[in-house]
């Protein structure tokens, strides 16, 4: 397993992809994230892109991870306590802290590009 932590003012999604480049790490699990944002995008299921101005708390957080592509799904809460949800997106600003949790898969992932759905999706090499 690989726990890491990023800093007040880096970007997330970013931040996570260079976690996998230092470790070298090739597939794996997104177990958990705990920590704040100044701001966050995400995409909504309908494709577009929201954007939320902080404090924002991070209360859940799950995804795959792959050489080639990072799909995590996000749910942030506001000061009043509304939770809003969606795919991570770049641009989101870490306030105080992100702790995050990655288990390591023996399998090997891939995204592979979907016409069906538009979007790379994932492949799992048995």
């Amino acid at each position: 397993m690989i726990a890491s932590r990023l800093l007040p003012g880096q970007d997330l999604k970013k931040g996570i992809q260079d976690i996998l480049n230092d470790q070298n790490l090739k597939s794996g699990f997104i177990i958990s994230i705990v920590g704040s944002l100044n701001v966050a995008v995400l995409r909504t299921a309908d494709g577009n892109n929201k954007f939320f101005k902080g404090p924002l708390e991070i209360v859940s957080a799950e995804g795959t991870v792959s050489a080639d592509g990072i799909h995590v799904h996000i749910s942030i809460s506001d000061i009043n306590g509304m939770v809003y949800g969606g795919h991570l997106m770049n641009g989101c600003e870490i306030h105080t802290t992100a702790e995050i949790g990655i288990l390591e898969s023996k399998k090997e992932f891939k995204r592979v590009f979907d016409k069906k759905t538009g979007y790379s999706e994932l492949l799992i090499d048995e």
